[in-house]
């Protein structure tokens, strides 16, 4: 009996501080108290410019202003190095993580 299991990838948008659009595959969540972080990887519509694509995790923050989320970059050094070692730890059994 086969299982029928269907990939609906979590997709966001985002626009810089220029106006310019990028469009990310959220891979992972992680909850801690020092808040919500998300792992996530650049999705491209042409192959080409996904060839060119470091392909390095994008993380980022969550936070909320106004009543309305928001990602920020992680400013702090340990707290990033903390959560990205977290995600590499999560992830690393299905996707190919090198560690530089």
């Amino acid at each position: 009996m086969s299982e029928n299991k269907e990939y609906n990838p979590d997709i966001i948008n985002l626009t810089d501080d220029e106006g310019k659009e990028y469009t990310f595959e959220v891979l992972d969540a992680i909850e801690s108290e020092d808040g919500r972080y998300l792992a996530m990887l650049p999705v491209f519509e042409n192959p080409e410019e996904m060839l060119e694509d470091s392909g390095e995790l994008v993380i980022v923050k969550v936070g909320e202003e106004n009543g309305e989320e928001y990602l920020f970059p992680i400013e702090d050094d340990d707290e990033y190095e903390f959560v990205a070692d977290a995600f590499i730890e999560r992830l690393q059994d299905v996707f190919e993580i090198n560690e530089e």
